[in-house]
């Protein structure tokens, strides 16, 4: 079961404050751990809002919106990706995580399951399913 794993944005991230060397170490030995399992896939921080954009799809308009964004709780401030064997596998992880944003009175990790293609039902015919498996081989998914 493939899933990404959202680290909520708080106030003191948006504002771009960047974590101390213990946090980094620490995440880094969370990180470790994770790729030694054979659980992580990918990983990384994202800047503050402020330094994106989302693009606002109306019909055939598109609105381009510069960031900061005011909604700090739905915001995203990194992510990881994870292959693991189910979703109570995948929590006992984030259990084990460090506290992502130790500045903050409270902080957030969400955890997302990923479609697959045998979801999309008769919807997914074999001549679609050919090219998104083309297309994942190409791009070494």
């Amino acid at each position: 079961m493939k899933v990404m794993v959202f680290v909520k944005a708080t106030e003191e991230s948006e504002a771009g404050v960047l974590p101390s060397e213990k946090m980094l170490g620490d995440m880094l030995k969370f990180n470790q751990e994770l790729v030694e399992a054979g659980i992580m896939l990918a990983g990384d921080g994202l800047r503050p809002s402020k330094d994106g954009v989302r693009v606002r799809f109306n019909g055939s308009k598109r609105e381009v919106v510069d960031g900061p964004f005011t909604e700090t709780k739905e915001l995203v401030a990194g992510y990881w990706i994870w292959e693991v064997k189910s979703m109570q596998e995948a929590i006992e992880w984030v259990k084990r995580c460090p506290d992502p944003m130790p500045d903050s009175e409270e902080s957030e990790i969400e955890i997302r399951p990923y479609y697959t293609l045998d979801d999309f039902g008769g919807q997914l015919t074999p001549e679609i399913r050919a090219q998104e498996e083309a297309l994942r081989a190409a791009t070494g998914q």
